[in-house]
């Protein structure tokens, strides 16, 4: 029977005997009498044969939060296969506070109720049901109250739906409110679909919205409405659904909130993250500043065919989605340069159709000038008043005139007195994915790669969307401190902040040390005034809630010293040194082990069973990777490179959820995604797997040794590591299946598998 629980994906399934613990050993059919209890947001959880299982077959979520005040409505989709009635009894942990207002039932029979218990009292049934199934899967909600129902039937070979719905009053940190639906962090097979929606509404206009734990698709309503929803391939991955958002206090003003987190291993330090939003459009802002677009087009011969059209029909979008007073210009290369125009001209029904009749004119032929081509879009002087944007697009290496990556790069830069953005575009395999990098993220940009199955149009519409209205030009973050004082606030990332757009929001990760209040201060230019708020970090407010944080500044970290390798490396460039780069190759193994944030060169660790975690010889593996990546030619061009580049772009994500960073890298063999489950992310901790054990990576290198202290499952010494870990909030750790080897007070402690 337990082959059908495979369908259970990251919720689980329990039975719970009101009979108690001595009812396990009875094998009688009194078993099918007994009501199975559904824990929704726990991990599959083993069930004994005796009984067919009700399957969850689905699970839907709405969120509704109205100034402060959300309602969780959770449906739930139950499936009975047996040839004869059962009967099921929800058990739903859920955060203190809440409230039961409404349970819908659509069966027959008496209509269920529910009540909330106090985390107490729920921690008496966690434990009962754990000793009962021998499985410990409900460990983690430990310290969470519960919803419980009472039992209700479901008809043999049926499907029965239950909604449920609980409210509570979300808590503040200033302007930010936190709002959290508990759910297991252990990975499991995850085939029940969750569908999770949201509306968001406020008095005030909501600046920003994030959430730490899945990817959130959202559209604005209005200032002060917001819709959303959780993607369906986000709402299947473990983990507590976290959502933040936050308010906006004063008209066009920034907005801004401050995270932190204080790192257990180093008293005195820890981790921060910044969100901090533009004012919202509609919120009484002031008027948009307008933008000067220059389109790079290459028309060498590569570009013959399918994508040259797609490239033109990019360019017609573009044009045709400027606002009014707003201007452009065509440059278009191959061995030779033209333009549109002498000077950008201003966006109107005429020059639109010009700048058609004039794309539908150009024929591919020829090779790549793209250092001439760059220059011309540079060089010329903005209106004033305007915001200068590049569009550069390309498909190959070049060709013609100078083809020295260093020399390129370095003229751009010297070429851009102005201040243009430039935002790269790299159609196929055949670029110099390092270069294109370069030239955005130098100019504040951003580089985007198409891979040759993709549409060009659709991925050039999609990042111009995202360039409406500058809100914010410039944009700096800087500590304030006395003169002759030491900094505070180290590696901070991204070292250079971007542009904000409207609907834009910033996320900046950082580290701190000492105690007392800092203070930031982030500012920029907007409508041509220099605008700012000051924020504080307060160190005594870290919380282990955030332990997010730390993980998402390791993804930026290590994809930051990844492209100092890639940069240092390009022809010319001098090259690194072997110290730098052994120094960079220890760093960025020692944060893929801590955090478990991988990428190609450092996938042995999960990916190899009996790779040794131990730093010296990981980082000496991975330094021999990078090396190695660095003097091959495919480092510069090719599958191998764009698969590095998306793999950096894809770390520094501006919203990537840390849960979602764990374990992912993009292969370079064929530029696709890949996730390994052999790493695990608990909370702060990472778990790598190991023989059908799970070794906490701070006991890296020392999975071999003996314990210190081995503890069997439900034991009184169980009861106390479980009692430390609820206290750091790392409980969920014991959760996983099999033997777990977790670093408790200093000692390494095997806990045997039941």
């Amino acid at each position: 029977m337990r082959t059908n629980l495979k369908r259970l994906g990251i919720v689980g399934l329990a039975l719970f005997l009101t009979g108690g613990q001595g009812a396990w050993a009875q094998v009688t059919d009194r078993w099918v009498d007994q009501p199975q209890v559904i824990v929704p947001n726990a991990r599959r959880i083993r069930v004994p044969i005796y009984q067919t299982p009700v399957e969850l077959s689905a699970v839907g979520v709405h969120v509704a939060i109205r100034d402060g005040v959300a309602a969780s409505t959770l449906e739930f989709s139950l499936r009975n296969p047996s040839p004869q009635a059962q009967e099921a009894q929800l058990i739903l942990p859920v955060p203190e506070g809440v409230a039961v207002s409404r349970l819908v039932y659509d069966g027959v029979g008496p209509e269920p109720v529910a009540r909330v218990l106090p985390k107490d009292e729920a921690r008496r049934i966690y434990d009962s049901i754990v000793a009962s199934m021998r499985d410990p899967a409900l460990v983690e909600f430990v310290g969470w109250n519960l919803i419980r129902t009472s039992a209700f039937p479901i008809p043999p070979g049926a499907t029965q739906k239950v909604s449920l719905t609980f409210e509570q009053v979300l808590g503040a940190d200033g302007a930010r409110v936190d709002y959290v639906l508990p759910r297991s962090e252990s990975l499991s097979t995850t085939d029940t679909p969750w569908t999770i929606t949201l509306d968001l509404r406020s008095d005030r206009p909501i600046a920003s919205i994030y959430s730490s734990s899945h990817e959130l698709i959202t559209e604005r309503v209005g200032p002060g409405h917001i819709k959303g929803r959780v993607s369906p391939s986000s709402a299947q991955n473990p983990g507590s659904l976290r959502i933040s958002y936050v308010t906006q206090q004063n008209k066009n003003a920034l907005t801004a909130t401050m995270m932190a987190y204080p790192d257990p291993d180093n008293a005195g330090h820890g981790y921060w993250m910044l969100l901090a939003s533009p004012p919202v459009a509609g919120a009484e802002v002031t008027p948009k500043q307008p933008r000067e677009v220059t389109l790079v087009l290459d028309r060498s011969g590569s570009m013959r065919g399918e994508k040259f059209t797609q490239a033109v029909n990019a360019a017609k979008q573009i044009v045709r989605g400027l606002n009014e007073g707003e201007t452009f210009n065509i440059v278009d290369y191959s061995d030779s340069i033209e333009t549109f125009a002498k000077v950008p001209v201003g966006v109107t029904p005429a020059s639109a159709s010009e700048a058609g009749k004039y794309l539908d004119a150009l024929r591919p032929n020829g090779g790549t000038n793209l250092h001439d081509a760059l220059l011309e879009a540079l060089r010329p002087t903005p209106r004033e008043g305007f915001m200068p944007l590049v569009l550069f697009l390309t498909d190959g290496l070049p060709t013609v005139g100078e083809r020295s990556e260093v020399k390129i790069r370095d003229s751009a830069k010297a070429a851009n007195a102005f201040n243009r953005r430039i935002f790269s575009f790299g159609v196929g395999m055949d670029v110099n994915s390092p270069l294109l990098s370069n030239l955005a993220k130098a100019s504040r940009g951003a580089s985007t790669f198409v891979l040759p199955d993709e549409d060009i149009e659709l991925a050039v519409s999609q990042v111009f969307r995202r360039l409406t209205g500058p809100t914010l030009a410039l944009p700096r973050l800087i500590e304030t401190r006395d003169e002759g004082t030491s900094p505070r606030v180290r590696d901070m990332l991204p070292a250079e902040l971007p542009d904000l757009f409207e609907g834009d929001q910033l996320v900046v990760l950082g580290t701190y040390s000492g105690a007392g209040p800092i203070t930031l201060d982030l500012g920029g230019e907007a409508e041509g005034k220099n605008r700012s708020v000051t924020i504080t970090l307060d160190p005594s407010a870290a919380s282990a809630r955030n332990a997010f944080v730390p993980r998402l500044w390791a993804s930026r970290k290590v994809a930051a010293l990844v492209e100092e390798v890639r940069q240092a490396s390009a022809e010319g460039a001098g090259g690194i040194g072997d110290a730098r780069m052994r120094e960079l190759s220890e760093e960025i193994t020692r944060l893929s082990i801590k955090f478990g944030i991988l990428t190609e060169h450092t996938s042995f660790l999960a990916v190899e069973p009996n790779a040794s975690l131990g730093l010296p010889a990981a980082a000496t593996r991975a330094a021999d990777n990078l090396m190695d990546l660095a003097a091959a030619p495919s480092n510069r061009a090719g599958g191998v490179s764009v698969a590095q580049e998306r793999d950096i772009n894809l770390k520094m994500a501006q919203a990537e959820a840390p849960a979602q960073q764990v374990g992912r890298y993009i292969s370079g063999s064929d530029n696709r995604t890949v996730q390994v489950e052999t790493i695990r992310a608990i909370h702060d901790l990472t778990f790598f797997k190991r023989n059908n054990r799970w070794v906490d990576s701070r006991l890296a290198g020392k999975e071999e040794a003996a314990p210190d202290q081995t503890v069997a499952f439900g034991s009184p010494e169980y009861a106390m590591i479980l009692a430390t870990l609820v206290n750091e909030r790392r409980q969920a750790a014991l959760a996983q299946e099999g033997e777990i080897l977790i670093q408790v007070g200093g000692k390494a402690v095997l806990v045997q598998a039941p």
